[in-house]
């Protein structure tokens, strides 16, 4: 038989309460004080339930458990800050039906069903009781709380329902595990595991005990074994006896046998003489085995041949590698001097470009071509000083630095050491890692390199050192100027079409297992990938593309699907499913206020429009699209200028004043920042002004100055290809950078017209029309 009743509601978070538990909490939320409130006014009694989620701060009804506990209000109190603290005793078991009410007080249906415990035969019931009495006696004396009255408390409980809540809030504080009791409705099925519960949580107390037992005895006997140690120490310091042990006579012997100078073998004698003299349990003598097996695996005067057959090495370059000629060539002098002078120092190469570039993989075929050991140090995120100079070795645990670690790894004293992502290096309280490095790339100075951990100088001029950054204005300028640096620009299309052809397809298909008959890729649909899928200036994302290719043709293979697999433009999309990216398209209307630019980007170059509008105002300059601090400039800098030559143009000074104007770059949500969009900015403002349109097949980058002189910009390459790949015909760039076409692909200056220019009136003469 089941009552329903209306009651106020308190949604608890994290806590569970049953039936005949008496527990105070603190209540703060509004609409649970408004519950306590009107409680207090209509009987005392209210319906806690637990929430599901203890973070939900409004909960609904499929916010809470089914089950809750009625409880009656014992007492209140008033906290500071607004809280209320409230004791109360649960009294029964109650099932919630639904909320009525979600404003003022939260109030709902609860159910109430007839005790079952009656229809329980009265000798089953006592001996239930007296088994889970039973049960909880021995739990209060393995937990050592079998005194107080937690036992005559006990003893005076008759009722199962009472028994089973008790000592279900006695062993558990896991509100869930106690929440899955109570939601259960049988009074038997809930006593089993409540006896269950108490089962566990006493068998858990004698494993913790037998644990115990066991560590305290292991501490003991090793103890007595460190004080046996001890007097078999003493006993042979007093016996004086000098016999050597095997450790110690295998550590000279090496010593004996090292490459290396005199001052260095004793330096290793001598703490091999501390360590003789030494406990062997004090953690000294570890610290002083460590550094002597680290001084012995050293290189100190142990180096590999290299090979100064230039043509060997031209062919290995040319093998693993498509383009990055300088890079080539500079190896390829390398090996010329060598081979004809005993200079020693070796140049240090810092390799510049967007990631995925090749710059990595090409420092691996440098050290194959020259047989080079190749050590690999990532510098990226490091901002502790001792990374590169180590730890002193008075510190347990200390050890040396990267470039010890590198040297010891190699096996000879002059690999080929790649300091990857060095623009990435930080400096914090520890030190600062560039300036470490410092002497490390310093040719007069690293001949006597010193680390912390070694204490003894090191010569690492015979390793030659190469680095590779993505951005080297995060350089500081004295690290950088003891770098050779040289650029790995973009890829253009045609170069990653024959990247893809002669290397990415052949690796994944080896990283696939599949042969040549299975799978083949039509030119066409190696293109497709490159322009359709990826949009980088390297070629990692091309390779991800081609190996899901690789994998999706693996898996028809293996499951019998097809066995052989032709990939073309067609069928592409059934492999990399539909196309990532769509080509952009130049305008093909011109149009006033609106200029196509040209920008640098870690990936690459890329298209960047510049409207300008004037509306009804007061001549207030509004610039929007997330610009830097130099950007933001180079705006006011070209609306100065347009001010300034107005006039020229049939402009009259009260445009400016009675109207304001808006310079918007597209794409607010990426940075924008740079002095190149300067005659961009200038033209597009002139056009809003005078109200004539801008050629739209003319894209241009350049810096302007107040005067209208056109200042050279950066990243040209990659403008050019940018400016190609969408359809632009003609590109305006400033005079000063015609220097740098001899350096650029003709592929890619075929692809567009270029025009110099050396003022804004050369811009305005191009790219603006007459009305």
């Amino acid at each position: 038989m089941s009552v329903s009743t209306n009651l106020p509601i308190i949604a608890l978070r994290g806590m569970t309460i049953l039936p005949y538990m008496v527990i105070h909490f603190d209540v703060s939320r509004k609409k649970s004080i408004k519950s306590l409130e009107y409680a207090m006014k209509n009987g005392q009694k209210i319906f806690l339930v637990a929430q599901l989620y203890p973070d939900t701060i409004n909960p609904e009804r499929k916010d809470v458990y089914d089950v809750g506990t009625i409880c009656e209000i014992k007492q209140l109190v008033k906290m500071p800050g607004g809280l209320i603290r409230v004791l109360v005793r649960g009294l029964e078991r109650a099932v919630l039906d639904d909320f009525t009410s979600l404003e003022g007080p939260l109030m709902g249906d609860v159910i109430t069903f007839e005790d079952e415990e009656n229809l329980i035969p009265g000798a089953e019931r006592d001996a239930r009781v007296s088994l889970l009495k039973d049960m909880m006696k021995r739990y209060y004396i393995d937990t050592a709380r079998n005194q107080g009255d937690n036992i005559a408390r006990l003893k005076a409980i008759c009722s199962l329902n009472e028994i089973t809540y008790t000592s279900l809030s006695e062993c558990t504080t896991d509100y869930v595990e106690r929440q899955d009791v109570l939601n259960i409705e049988d009074i038997i099925e809930r006593f089993d595991a409540v006896c269950d519960i108490v089962c566990d949580k006493i068998e858990e107390i004698d494993i913790k005990k037998k644990l115990t037992e066991s560590v305290r005895k292991r501490v003991d006997q090793n103890q007595k074994e460190y004080f046996l140690r001890e007097q078999i120490q003493a006993i042979k310091e007093e016996l004086g006896d000098d016999n050597v042990e095997d450790e110690i006579e295998e550590f000279r012997k090496a010593t004996n046998e090292l490459e290396a100078a005199e001052e260095v073998k004793d330096k290793i004698l001598r703490e091999i003489r501390r360590y003789e003299n030494m406990s062997s349990n004090s953690s000294e003598s570890n610290v002083v085995r460590n550094y002597i097996e680290t001084m012995l695996e050293l290189p100190w005067d142990k180096y590999s041949v290299d090979c100064t057959d230039i043509d060997r090495a031209e062919q290995i370059l040319e093998e693993d590698h498509y383009g990055l000629a300088k890079v080539k060539q500079r190896m390829v002098e390398f090996l010329a001097v060598r081979a004809l002078t005993e200079d020693t120092n070796s140049p240090i190469v810092c390799l510049v470009g967007p990631p995925g570039t090749g710059k990595t993989s090409i420092v691996k075929s440098v050290a194959k071509a020259i047989d080079r050991k190749y050590v690999r140090i990532c510098l990226g995120g490091v901002r502790d000083e001792a990374e590169i100079r180590g730890h002193r070795k008075t510190y347990v645990g200390a050890m040396p630095g990267r470039i010890i670690e590198g040297l010891k790894q190699a096996g000879t004293g002059n690999p080929l050491m790649l300091l990857d992502e060095i623009d990435k290096v930080g400096s914090d309280s520890r030190g600062d890692t560039a300036s470490a490095l410092l002497e490390v790339l310093d040719g007069e100075q690293n001949s006597a390199f010193r680390d912390h951990y070694i204490e003894m100088p090191v010569n690492l001029s015979h390793v030659l050192f190469m680095a590779t950054a993505n951005d080297i204005s995060t350089i500081p300028k004295p690290l950088l100027d003891r770098m050779e640096v040289i650029e790995i620009n973009s890829y253009t299309a045609t170069e990653k079409f024959h990247i893809a052809k002669n290397y990415l397809v052949k690796k994944q298909m080896e990283n696939t297992g599949l042969k040549r008959k299975q799978i083949s890729f039509t030119d066409d649909a190696i293109r497709k990938i490159i322009n359709s899928y990826t949009r980088e200036a390297g070629v990692r994302e091309l390779e991800r593309m081609i190996g899901a290719v690789c994998r999706r043709v693996a898996k028809a293979v293996v499951s019998g699907e097809q066995l052989t697999h032709r990939i073309t433009v067609r069928n592409l999309e059934n492999y990399l499913e539909s196309v990532k990216y769509i080509p952009e398209n130049k305008s093909n209307t011109d149009q006033v206020g609106l200029v196509k630019g040209l920008a640098w980007t870690s990936v690459g170059g890329t298209s960047l429009d510049v409207e300008a509008i004037l509306m009804p105002g007061k001549g207030v300059l509004t610039i929007t699209g997330k610009l830097g601090d130099v950007m933001m400039e180079s705006s006011k800098v070209a609306f100065a200028y347009v001010r300034s030559i107005a006039s020229k143009y049939g402009v009259k000074p009260e445009v400016f004043e009675k109207n304001d104007f808006n310079i918007h770059f597209p794409e607010g949500a990426v940075p924008k920042d740079g002095p190149s969009a300067g005659i961009t900015i200038s033209l597009a403002i002139l056009s809003a002004v005078t109200g004539r349109k801008v050629d739209c097949n003319i894209a241009m980058t350049g810096e302007v100055t107040l005067h209208g002189k056109v200042l050279p910009i950066g990243g040209l390459k990659e403008k050019l290809l940018a400016a190609g790949t969408i359809g632009i015909k003609k590109v305006l760039i400033p005079n000063d950078n015609t220097k740098d076409l001899a350096e650029i692909e003709q592929e890619i200056l075929d692809m567009v017209e270029i025009v110099p220019v050396k003022t804004m009136q050369d811009v305005i003469k191009y790219a603006l029309k007459e009305r």
